[in-house]
């Protein structure tokens, strides 16, 4: 039979388990569009900006763990997808994107709308395709698929001309569709030598620590981290975007360390004689001044691409493999063994360093909205972030407790992803309560899809940490820059609350702490989106602090006398 390029896009999506798409229709990519109520397995969610899209897709990603779809037009509709592509490749993140393009005859004329979307994405992307044959459509994203879902996940992106998703092609449903990647071979099964000596370290180490990260996550290692964990006795800390890999509330669990993280998580890893970093990448963010971080410790990485070990941290026994297998693996030779010492000196240096502390006082705290958000949902909901103040917060404050429940933008740091990334993670987790923490500065970048989430009747709780700066900054500001605010206070910011109301979301103001459960539970018993102007203390700082490229000699804790409130995670 024929059949046209677009409907092959179609059928090639839905063979690869594909059910939501997030899009934007435009004159390039129309005629696939046109396509779509021929196949009403795809449901399709218009978008209000193209970047909505992408972010949507990665946060239905990161909540389900297979890939997300997102579709755009040519020249301004594709570009508007980069900083959601750049996101997912930074996080790695498994997308497939397919845009639209101008007509073969007019590609490299400068053609209306014409831009060089494979050229502009090489960088942001594990690969791109620009289809030249619709009959190579079927093989093309089934790779994509492949490529983006294996190995390391990462965002491919499929470049289709107009005049290719309309002609016809013969198209036989029945015969095997074989993909040609003769370089791609990723490594899944770890060097048996190398985790031999791995077995060894972790035998003999009196202070080993755990570093697990998002790819724990991505290659599905949960159960045998838990094992390796809890055989050997080994305390278990957690990258920003590894939180969720390994349960807060396990008696293991240390927390988050860095730049915001836990002031004890971080003075462990100085204290420990062993690091196992599992599927991290030994950012900035971690290891600050990287001359001087952990030098008391070997260590030992595994990571399933080669190229991020001792790329940062030079590195004593480096694994390449998926983290499944190696852990497996791993497993069957460390031997189960008891570090009561160890693990009472961590739990000294957090009575020491308490920085899950609250302060008493009547201003309405970020941190106390988030212990309040916790306490409300049992840490039973996945929470969206965008990123800054209260990215870290939320990172901070609430215990998760549940696979997947943390979803943020690590490595791109991209503000805006706050309301897309929540609608994604609710699309594919129709099932759980979805909070989106924004910042009032971030929110307002994408805002657009509060009207998707209504014609859609997605569901997402808003709790906006509404300070009226661009907090992150304004605390830098503060602290290196001798309060020169410069760019940072908005002083237009809109009625949130009447905003919301006119997209036909719930809002709530909330002034007083004593009316924020409330409000949670308010959001929580509405039957659609609902928003809650949380209006904060406007110069509240996030603390511990390690400023960026230094050590934890130079950590800052909370200048205020803290009171007792229970400790994130901590067993009394």
């Amino acid at each position: 039979m024929n059949k046209t390029g677009g409907q092959l896009v179609c059928e090639s999506l839905i063979r690869e388990g594909v059910d939501v798409i997030f899009g934007l229709p435009g004159g390039a990519i129309l005629p696939l569009y046109q396509t779509l109520p021929q196949y009403p397995e795809l449901r399709h969610i218009l978008v209000r900006h193209e970047q909505g899209a992408a972010h949507a897709a990665d946060g239905y990603a990161r909540a389900t763990g297979r890939p997300g779809v997102a579709w755009a037009t040519s020249g301004p509709g594709a570009t508007n997808l980069v900083t959601g592509i750049a996101t997912a490749a930074m996080d790695s993140v498994p997308m497939v994107i397919v845009t639209g393009q101008v007509g073969r005859p007019a590609i490299g004329s400068d053609a209306f709308q014409e831009t060089d979307i494979t050229g502009i994405t090489l960088p942001i992307t594990k690969h791109n395709y620009l289809v030249m044959e619709p009959s190579e459509i079927p093989r093309v994203i089934k790779e994509a698929f492949h490529i983006a879902s294996t190995g390391r996940p990462g965002p491919v992106l499929v470049d289709v001309p107009k005049d290719v998703i309309q002609e016809e092609t013969y198209y036989d449903p029945d015969a095997e569709i074989v993909m040609d990647l003769p370089g791609y071979r990723p490594t899944l099964r770890g060097n048996g030598a190398q985790i031999n000596k791995a077995a060894k370290l972790i035998n003999e180490a009196e202070r080993p620590l755990i570093l697990a990260g998002h790819g724990l996550l991505l290659s599905d290692a949960l159960d045998e981290v838990r094992e390796l964990a809890e055989a050997a006795q080994i305390p278990v800390i957690t990258t920003l975007l590894g939180i969720s890999s390994f349960p807060d509330d396990h008696v293991l669990c240390v927390g988050m360390p860095g730049m915001h993280g836990m002031a004890y998580a971080s003075l462990a890893i100085e204290e420990a004689d062993l690091l196992v970093a599992l599927g991290m990448r030994f950012d900035d963010r971690i290891t600050g001044d990287t001359s001087a971080f952990a030098t008391r410790s070997k260590k030992i990485h595994v990571d399933i691409d080669p190229s991020e070990i001792g790329k940062n941290i030079k590195v004593d026994v480096p694994i390449v493999g998926d983290l499944k297998r190696v852990l497996e693996s791993l497993n069957k030779k460390v031997l189960p063994g008891s570090r009561m010492d160890w693990v009472r000196q961590i739990e000294q240096l957090r009575v020491e360093h308490p920085s899950h502390l609250i302060r008493d006082t009547d201003k309405l705290l970020p941190q106390f909205i988030m212990r309040e958000l916790n306490d409300a949902t049992d840490g039973d909901a996945i929470i969206v972030t965008g990123v800054g103040q209260h990215q870290m917060w939320a990172a901070q404050h609430y215990t998760y407790k549940h696979p997947r429940s943390l979803i943020s933008s690590g490595g791109a740091g991209s503000m805006g992803y706050e309301v897309p990334g929540a609608m994604g993670a609710q699309v594919g987790a129709p099932g759980k309560v979805v909070w989106s923490v924004a910042g009032d500065g971030g929110f307002q970048m994408t805002m657009c899809e509060l009207a998707t989430l209504v014609e859609n009747k997605i569901p997402v709780k808003f709790a906006l940490m509404n300070n009226r700066y661009l907090g992150m900054v304004r605390q830098w500001q503060e602290l290196f820059y001798e309060r020169d605010y410069v760019a940072t206070y908005y002083t237009g910011n809109p009625d949130f609350v009447r905003l919301a109301e006119a997209f036909g979301v719930l809002g709530i103001r909330v002034t007083e702490k004593s009316q924020v459960r409330s409000a949670i539970e308010r959001a929580m018993e509405w039957d659609g989106p609902a928003l809650i102007d949380f209006m904060v203390e406007e110069e509240e700082n996030v603390y511990p602090m390690i400023p960026s490229g230094m050590t934890i000699n130079e950590l800052m804790e909370e200048p205020r006398p803290p009171v007792s409130r229970k400790l994130k995670g901590a067993r009394r």
